[in-house]
């Protein structure tokens, strides 16, 4: 069994199609439920960001797995199977691993290097394993990449060069704002982990005041307690009252994960009719980092409006990692997936060398019982000299070969090895597998440390 990876990105797809892939918390466990459904597939595990959808599984044959993936994503989005392959793409045992382990590193986001995938790849793991769709590969798999990720953001400089999608849109903000940010009024709009990121950009930026818009007014609350505790003015909304928090602010960031737009044109038009009514026009920027997008799209076409979102982020120079940032992460990664996947083709001969050494201490147990027999008189200090000396003997011929199959098990190719020493030795294969599932590894998990 290997892991299979389908997936749409900002890299292979206009964000109108990356909403309608969209998904939130419980359309992810419905398409999982579904794709486990086939006997094809045994593991699978959704991440979910602002500019990707991928299905990480672990499935018996490449071609059936592929099928069924394809098929409930095309069904969950309403998008034709046609359609919907025309913008994805698929990585397969070895590429399915360097992807994940370059796209936990932030190697593959809209702005290189930014920290929140990793933190979005440790839920999507989460989730995987509460509702027990994570086995032992994925679980291997997705600790190992965010062990990855955390060491590429520790030992290089990508986190300073690569800044996140909320610094680089408030970059672009200050551009369209005379005088910048400082002193000025914001709303957040979603008041979750994007919001409370907004929200700390917003008080190094100088901003004055923040007004929190979030659908439930208790957790919008506890943000702005947040922010009043930093020094800012702060006020929460719900976002029934969504226009009438936009009348007196310069930007706007909203990024709350809803399926569909919860800042209507009918939203801004009302906000911009009182704010025009109270003094003279001035701009307003609004920050959509939502996926799919939280304003409607008509309300770029407002005067005095000016829309940063996902699209034109990535296309914004800032957004991009330096180059000797960028080439040391990569190595790293290069070299964490070389290592990783040896350390699974010596997994996968374990079994097979255990198995062999189980039937060696058979056979001599069998031999050991049938020198009994027939030497009945034999004394006991004898028979257990006789029993060490056979058992040094087997351990010594078992040795070279076994310790040798590891090493060679360990380069691309390796898993031929192990299929050598089975049709070698006669091991029957139940025996091996029953030897694999009773050595399941001890799992360290990545869940409870901090991002």
């Amino acid at each position: 069994m290997s892991v299979l990876l389908f997936g749409v990105s900002h890299r292979s797809a206009p964000v109108s199609v990356l909403e309608q892939l969209s998904t939130d918390e419980a359309e992810q466990a419905k398409i999982i439920d579904q794709i486990l459904q086939s006997s094809l597939v045994t593991e699978a595990m959704v991440l979910s960001t602002c500019n990707r959808v991928e299905v990480y599984a672990v499935v018996e044959a490449f071609h059936g797995g592929l099928s069924v993936i394809g098929q409930v994503l095309s069904e969950h989005s309403g998008m034709g199977l046609g359609d919907l392959t025309k913008y994805a793409y698929v990585r397969y045992a070895e590429a399915a691993v360097e992807h994940l382990f370059a796209v936990t590193s932030g190697l593959d986001s809209a702005v290189i290097g930014e920290q929140q995938v990793l933190g979005q790849v440790r839920r999507a793991y989460a989730s995987a394993e509460a509702n027990h769709t994570a086995g032992r590969t994925l679980h291997e798999l997705a600790q190992r990449a965010l062990s990855v990720g955390k060491r590429v953001h520790s030992e290089t400089g990508i986190d300073a060069a690569g800044a996140s999608v909320v610094s680089v849109a408030l970059d672009m903000a200050e551009t369209k704002l005379a005088g910048g940010l400082t002193g000025r009024t914001a709303a957040v709009v979603g008041a979750g982990s994007m919001g409370a990121l907004a929200g700390a950009h917003l008080v190094r930026a100088g901003i004055d005041r923040v007004h929190v818009v979030n659908r439930s007014l208790p957790r919008a609350q506890r943000l702005a307690k947040k922010l009043i505790e930093q020094g800012v003015q702060a006020r929460a909304f719900t976002l029934d009252h969504v226009s009438g928090a936009l009348a007196d602010v310069d930007v706007v960031i909203s990024s709350t994960g809803a399926v569909r737009p919860v800042v209507s044109l009918a939203d801004v038009h009302h906000a911009l009719a009182q704010r025009n009514a109270a003094g003279p026009e001035h701009q307003l920027v609004i920050c959509d980092l939502g996926m799919p997008r939280d304003v409607d799209p008509a309300v770029a076409g407002l005067p005095g409006v000016w829309v940063v979102d996902m699209d034109r982020i990535q296309r914004e120079p800032t957004a991009r990692a330096a180059a000797t940032d960028a080439d040391a992460a990569r190595n790293i990664v290069a070299t964490e997936v070389a290592n990783y996947l040896a350390g699974q083709r010596m997994a996968e001969v374990t079994p097979t060398v255990t198995a062999l050494r189980q039937r060696a201490a058979d056979v001599v147990e069998a031999e050991l019982l049938r020198l009994d027999n027939r030497l009945p008189g034999l004394e006991a200090a004898h028979r257990d000299e006789v029993a060490k000396t056979v058992r040094r003997v087997v351990d010594k011929l078992l040795h070279a070969p076994t310790v040798r199959v590891k090493q060679l098990a360990s380069a691309p190719g390796g898993d031929s090895y192990a299929e050598a020493l089975r049709e070698l030795f006669e091991l029957d294969p139940q025996a091996v597998d029953a030897v694999a599932a009773s050595e399941l590894p001890f799992m360290t998990t990545e869940l409870d440390k901090s991002e």
